[in-house]
């Protein structure tokens, strides 16, 4: 222990200096976003417009200001998360190395880079941020003071060592019936899903459907949605508990219940009461699995470039197009189909949301309805659901079943849900994050080479520690998300910044454990293989982070504080 806190005396001084580094990085944070603000306004401009042109051009600059700001926000939480537990009298050695590391790592790279991917580096010099602003924040004592090298070197030995006993850190969530909650989650997963992930992924599998029965009976398909209308009513941290359990043993076994929590979220908010009393009991119970159906081929992310459409003839909405990427399609008995009811208006305003009810796809035949075809998609990972694309060539909707009874709404309405898909989406990425760790950390315990394991080498338990500290970093960043979101308060951006970062280190976590492996990592035989190519999606699906980040500056910059 006093190896870890080095010239740091005592737990409150460590808190001190966190404190003190982090108003430093607010600082450094502030002057950016002035900078990047007149950079991006258009000549004569109100507060907070910004120039979608000027964005473009500056794109890896306005990104970085996303990047830079995740990074704080996540510092902030979890300093917030170091002092509940100092309160409480739980800031033991192991929350205390996750601190220093986590806080002496991001840092430096705010000062000298954030890897945004892997072939892009931002540093503040690149977002316009004066020399005399960079300097004054290097020049921060606690900044040194949370760095000395002696001192992380053994928060690392720390950390790894309690990742290879499987302790990660307290998440302290201050909530009994939340503690159970991720308690019997996390024994459902293990015992459930863990011992069959590798074969269902393997075989390209189906999950069974008895596993999907459990997990309705288990509440998993209703947990936000309001006890009065058939679910749970628990709100989005147990979302976001239970979405992490069941991710860390199998991403597609965690994601079953993300088509659920779009279409409950969707008729919840956007609904007609006769459609929220047909559809919502049903979803909340897993007797309807839904699926969202939005994308489109050449479009991705680009909505209101949407091109299927739904012709009305009387009483019916006639479907014409082509959806891609569509998750559990088969399966399902609901889709939330996005589609252009009127031809003639621009982009997103012809846009409307259709409750399209579907008869359920077997092997033999996926899609027996009339007017409807698929093909699957075959994928490297994210399994078990499967993915296809689908052509509608006069499918037919009830007009009853258009989202809240008005056309034009679609875009809006889908917008409303996203919040929740994007903190559902983080932890997820927390699941596979928190999977990868574990299986770092048990193949470094049993790996010998030069007569020891490998969990002695600097560059093993480096690697493990670092995995244990940024996992803890998104987390805390992910349940902030979601408190905001439980108390009713605007989250674009904190649920934005939880996904970007989240996916992030899904993929970083996924691949240092298959370093860790080394050539057997590579292996289908060993689960880190399957892992590392269901990470591999996180930054893609819900928003890609690109997109993620552009969201992130925008909200920021048109937010006026």
């Amino acid at each position: 222990m006093d190896q870890i806190v080095g010239t740091i005396a005592t737990a409150r001084d460590l808190l001190a200096k966190a404190s003190a580094a982090l108003t430093a990085a607010e600082r450094l944070h502030e002057v950016t976003r002035g900078a990047i603000a007149a950079l991006l306004a258009p000549p004569n401009a109100p507060l907070g417009k910004v120039s979608g042109a000027l964005l473009e051009r500056h794109q890896l600059a306005g990104h970085g200001l996303a990047w830079q700001a995740t990074y704080v926000a996540a510092l902030r939480e979890t300093l917030h998360w170091a002092q509940r537990l100092e309160a409480a009298g739980r800031f033991d050695a192991l929350e205390q190395a996750i601190l220093r590391l986590g806080f002496a790592e991001y840092l430096a790279q705010l000062s000298g880079g954030i890897p945004m991917s892997q072939a892009e580096m931002i540093r503040p010099a690149d977002m316009g941020v004066p020399a005399e602003a960079i300097a004054r924040f290097q020049a921060e004592p606690a900044l040194a003071a949370l760095s000395e090298l002696p001192a992380l070197d053994a928060a690392r030995r720390l950390l790894a060592q309690a990742a290879t006993e499987n302790h990660l850190g307290a998440d302290h969530l201050e909530d009994e019936v939340l503690e159970a909650t991720q308690a019997t989650f996390l024994r459902f997963a293990a015992a459930e899903i863990e011992p069959f992930a590798q074969d269902w992924h393997r075989n390209d599998e189906l999950i069974p459907m008895a596993t999907v029965q459990k997990l309705a009976e288990m509440g998993v398909f209703g947990l936000t949605v309001p006890e009065s209308q058939g679910g749970l009513g628990l709100g989005k941290v147990a979302m976001c508990l239970v979405s992490e359990a069941l991710s860390g043993a199998f991403l597609g076994v965690g994601s079953l219940g993300t088509r659920s929590e779009i279409a409950a979220e969707l008729i919840r908010l956007g609904g007609t009461p006769e459609q929220q009393a047909k559809f919502l009991p049903g979803i909340a119970s897993g007797e309807i699995l839904p699926t969202a159906v939005f994308t489109e081929p050449d479009t991705g992310s680009d909505l209101g470039s949407l091109r299927t459409r739904a012709v009305r003839q009387g009483d019916v909405f006639k479907i014409y197009g082509t959806k891609t990427w569509i998750t559990h399609g088969a399966r399902s008995d609901l889709m939330t189909l996005l589609v252009r009811t009127d031809a003639d208006a621009p982009g997103y305003q012809g846009l409307s949301m259709l409750l399209a009810e579907k008869p359920r796809g077997t092997d033999d035949n996926p899609f027996p309805a009339p007017g409807m075809a698929g093909t699957e998609i075959p994928v490297l990972g994210y399994r078990g659901m499967k993915e296809y694309e689908i052509g509608f060539d006069g499918f037919e909707v009830p007009v009853a079943n258009l989202l809240g009874g008005v056309e034009g709404r679609g875009f809006k309405q889908l917008m409303e849900t996203f919040e929740s898909a994007r903190i559902q989406t983080a932890a997820r990425a927390l699941g596979v994050a928190r999977n990868a760790i574990e299986l770092g950390a048990d193949y470094a315990t049993t790996r010998n080479q030069f007569g020891k394991t490998i969990q002695h080498f600097p560059r093993v338990y480096g690697k493990l520690a670092w995995m244990v500290a940024e996992t803890m970093m998104a987390r805390q960043l992910t349940y902030f998300a979601a408190r905001q979101k439980d108390a009713d308060r605007r989250c674009d951006i904190e649920a934005g910044m939880a996904k970007l970062l989240a996916a992030r280190v899904a993929w970083s976590n996924a691949d240092c454990a298959l370093q860790i492996h080394g050539g057997n990592g590579y292996a289908l035989e060993y689960p880190i293989s399957r892992v590392l190519c269901d990470a591999r999606i996180l930054s893609i699906f819900e928003g890609a982070a690109e997109i993620q980040a552009q969201v992130i500056v925008r909200g920021m910059l048109g937010r006026v504080n």
